[in-house]
């Protein structure tokens, strides 16, 4: 299956300009290749970031191994962590591979 051309890739170098310089609400998924739950939310993620094209949010992600200052600095121990940015400011976060339900709720919190 092909990678959703609404999610957005972002690193260290490039976390600033699409996540922090960003208004409306940013979710991103810190993950990494070798990890089982990773890859179970992966589709999820892909998903969310179709449907809420458009609509103010944006859904991105961040391989840990590749981009290990911005999950420092965010405290991110266990992966999968989604954090929610909301015009540029840490609001919330979600550990572990949850399902579809709850980050559409945490989503529509966030947007109200």
């Amino acid at each position: 299956m092909a990678e959703s051309q609404n999610l957005v890739t972002v690193t260290d170098d490039t976390f600033a300009d699409s996540v922090e310089q960003s208004s409306g609400l940013v979710i991103v998924d810190f993950w990494a290749v070798w990890c089982g739950p990773c890859r179970l939310i992966a589709p999820i993620m892909e998903q969310l970031a179709d449907e809420y094209a458009g609509k103010g949010v944006t859904v991105g992600k961040l391989d840990v191994d590749h981009n290990p200052s911005s999950a420092a600095r965010f405290g991110v121990r266990s992966i999968p962590s989604i954090l929610f940015f909301k015009d540029g400011k840490h609001v919330d976060t979600v550990v572990g591979a949850v399902p579809k339900p709850a980050l559409v709720q945490r989503i529509e919190t966030h947007l109200n």
